[in-house]
């Protein structure tokens, strides 16, 4: 059975709809024992989350449950060397402008990298790592929800 971590995209549909709601609800009934979670979507999350309530919320239905069970995991150093490298990458053969990068591309690839790392498969709804798996080998992604 593979690992899975759900990127920061697919926690925040889920409060647009019912339906995208009760489909991670399914996937997590199956896949909860082999799915992790990305300190990087936690600090994504994290921002997000600025009322008590929301917090509140955020802490104990998501990181706390993966916290206990020690599922979530953070980049290493290789992550951000990687990371740096992808990043030159883009911006010699994809003319990616690095003044003009978003914060969200730096999180996404350090995502990506860290779950390479780990052999999780990123459950994803970005686009960007369409993107990002052309200069990083061995990533392995998903769309929302896997059966």
């Amino acid at each position: 059975m593979p690992k899975y971590a759900l990127d920061t995209n697919v926690y925040v549909a889920t409060g647009g709809t019912s339906t995208t709601t009760e489909l991670l609800k399914q996937f997590l009934h199956t896949h909860y024992p082999h799915t992790f979670l990305s300190a990087v979507v936690v600090q994504e999350l994290r921002v997000g989350a600025r009322t008590p309530s929301q917090v509140a919320a955020l802490t104990d239905g998501v990181i706390d449950p993966f916290m206990r069970r020690g599922r979530v995991f953070t980049p290493s150093a290789r992550a951000f060397q990687e990371t740096g490298r992808i990043l030159a990458d883009l911006i010699t053969r994809d003319g990616l402008e690095y003044a003009d990068t978003k914060r969200s591309l730096v999180s996404d690839i350090l995502i990506a990298t860290s779950c390479r790392e780990n052999g999780i498969v990123l459950v994803t709804a970005d686009r960007d790592f369409d993107r990002i798996g052309r200069h990083l080998k061995g990533l392995r992604y998903v769309k929302p929800f896997p059966a």
